[in-house]
C-alpha cells in the first residue's frame, strides 16, 4: 500500500510505500476509493491536536470497498462500498458508552489521529464503525459526508428546530447544512470570513436568504447560530446575533481562545454548547436522509500525492466546498 504519512507535526506529509496490512479480528480492509480533507486533518498535521499516533496517516472521510474481512465480522461482504468516520473506535463499556453517548467515550480512537486513516490506497477499520453506502452517488461526492456532513448533522439536531439559523463558516460542512437546513424549512443565513464575497456569493447559489462577513449582523435575529470557522471571536458575536433563549453552537474539534464577554450577551437564557464528535446512530439517521435530500456536494478533487496541496489550499479558502484526495 501507498500512503501520505505525517512522520512529525509541522511537517508536510511524506509519500510513502508501506507493507499491506490484513485485518485483524473485528475489522475490515477498505481499498480506498476517496478520501475528504477536513479542518481535523489540519488540525493533526499543524500539531493542534495533542498526542496523535505517530507517525499518522491522516482522513476521515473514507469511501471504499471491503477486500478483506477479519474473524468475526458479520452483516458486511468482500466488494461492499462503506464509509469511515472519523470515529472509529469505542470500548463499548465506559458509561457514556452504556449511555447511547458513545461520542464521549472514555477510551476512543479516532481515525487519521490515534489510529491510520484514508490519505492512503488501503485501510484497516473497526468493522463496527464502516457504514454501508450502497451504490448511490459517486465516492467523491459521498467521502465529505463522513465527517462535514455528519458532524453537520449532529450539529444542527444540537441547535434545536429554530427556523431562522446561522452559519458561521461556510465551507465544507456549512455548504451541506445549509441544504439540509433548507431542505428542514429553515432559513439560513451565511457568515463569511468579511470581504470574501466569492464564498457569499456560492452560500446564495444555495438559497441561503443571507449572506455577509462575520462582523456583520444580520437582518433579524436569530433562532440559533452553529459556528464551523475555528476563531474564538466568533463565539460573541453569535451570541449577540441570537435572540432571547437562542443556542449558539460550537461545532469544530479545536477552537482558538474565546475572549471575555459581557454577561448580558449570554443572559436571557442564550445557551452556548459544543459538539464532541459523532454516533453511530448520527449516521445511520443522516446517510437514510442523503437520497431524499439531494445534496450537492461542491468538491474540488486532487490526486493522493497531493495531499500537502489539498491541505495548504484549505488553510488558504482557496476553494468553495470540500477537497478529496483520490488514489
Amino acid at each position: 500500500m501507498k500512503a501520505m504519512v505525517l512522520n512529525r507535526p509541522g511537517t508536510p506529509l511524506e509519500w510513502t510505500e508501506l507493507p499491506d496490512r490484513a485485518p485483524g479480528p473485528g475489522e475490515v480492509r477498505v481499498k480506498v476509493l476517496a478520501c475528504g480533507v477536513c479542518r481535523t486533518d489540519l488540525h493533526v498535521v499543524d500539531g493542534e491536536l495533542p498526542n496523535p499516533k505517530s507517525p499518522i496517516i491522516p482522513g476521515h472521510e473514507i469511501v471504499g470497498r471491503i477486500d478483506a474481512i477479519g474473524a468475526g465480522v458479520a452483516g458486511l461482504q468482500i466488494g461492499e462500498r462503506v464509509g469511515i468516520p472519523w470515529l472509529g473506535h469505542t470500548c463499548g463499556v465506559c458509561p457514556y458508552c452504556q449511555e447511547q453517548r458513545e461520542n464521549l467515550c472514555d477510551a476512543p480512537q479516532f481515525t487519521g489521529y490515534t489510529r491510520d486513516g484514508g490519505f492512503a490506497t488501503s485501510v484497516v477499520a473497526d468493522a463496527r464503525f464502516a457504514f454501508p453506502l450502497g451504490e448511490t452517488g459517486s465516492d467523491v461526492s459521498l467521502a465529505p459526508l463522513l465527517c462535514a456532513g455528519l458532524i453537520g448533522w449532529r450539529s444542527l439536531k444540537i441547535a434545536g428546530d429554530g427556523k431562522r439559523l446561522g452559519i458561521y463558516g461556510f465551507g465544507a460542512a456549512g455548504h451541506i447544512v445549509a441544504q439540509v437546513a433548507k431542505w428542514q424549512g429553515r432559513a439560513v443565513y451565511a457568515f463569511t470570513r468579511p470581504g470574501d464575497t466569492r464564498t457569499q456569493d456560492f452560500a446564495r447559489s444555495l438559497g441561503v436568504v443571507w449572506a455577509g462577513g462575520s462582523d456583520e449582523s444580520p437582518p433579524e435575529r436569530l433562532d440559533a447560530a452553529i459556528i464551523y470557522a475555528t476563531a474564538g471571536d466568533l463565539v460573541p458575536m453569535a451570541l449577540k446575533a441570537v435572540r432571547k433563549g437562542g443556542r449558539v453552537v460550537c461545532a469544530g474539534i479545536h477552537m482558538s481562545d474565546i475572549p471575555s464577554f459581557p454577561y448580558d450577551i449570554l443572559w436571557e437564557e442564550r445557551q452556548l454548547v459544543s459538539v464532541a464528535n459523532l454516533t453511530r446512530q448520527d449516521g445511520i439517521e443522516f446517510l437514510g436522509l442523503v437520497p431524499k435530500i439531494g445534496i450537492a456536494v461542491k468538491t474540488t478533487v486532487y490526486p493522493l500525492q497531493n495531499a500537502n496541496t489539498a491541505l495548504d489550499d484549505l488553510r488558504h479558502g482557496r476553494f468553495d466546498g470540500a477537497a478529496v484526495l483520490v488514489p
